[in-house]
This record gives structure tokens, sequence and C-alpha cells, in this order.
């Protein structure tokens, strides 16, 4: 499930659960798609609902901080299993 707002920090186990989301708002933001679409269209959400942008830029911003910063953090983490989720 999607959070309102992704985390930060170096515990990647809700990162492991979005990396394809990951890659689409990366792909997405790359071509210069507007947010409101991507927000609608790749995370499913409201781009008029209250924190919706607040939403997209923290996934966003998360997935930047995967493929750069993160990747030692990531690479070692996914190397487990995430823990399931109920």
């Amino acid at each position: 499930m999607l959070q309102d707002v992704a985390p930060t920090g170096p515990v990647v186990t809700y990162d492991q659960r979005n990396l394809a989301l990951y890659a689409e708002l990366l792909d997405a933001a790359e071509t210069g798609l507007d947010w409101r679409n991507v927000a609608t269209s790749i995370m499913k959400i409201d781009a008029d609902a209250a924190g919706a942008e607040t939403c997209w830029r923290s996934h966003l911003e998360r997935a930047r901080w995967i493929v750069g910063d993160g990747m030692g953090a990531a690479i070692e983490a996914f190397g487990r299993r995430p823990a399931p989720t109920n």
C-alpha cells in the first residue's frame, strides 16, 4: 500500500515493495511529465486531493535517494526477503 509520504532514512523495507513505482517515477520525471498525470496514472491517487503533490514529491525524492546515496543500503537489504505484510 502506498503511504501518504515516502519514508526517509536508511531502512528500505518499504522501498523493496515499491521499486517498480520508483522506476516509473524516475522515468516520468526524466521525460518531464506533469506531476498530476503521474500521480493519477502511475501512483493511482487523485491529483486534486489534499497532499497529493506531497505524496508524489516524497516518493520521487525517495526513488532518487535509492538510486543515489541509498544504493548501499538497498543492495544490502534487497539481498534479504522483505518482511511479510498483513
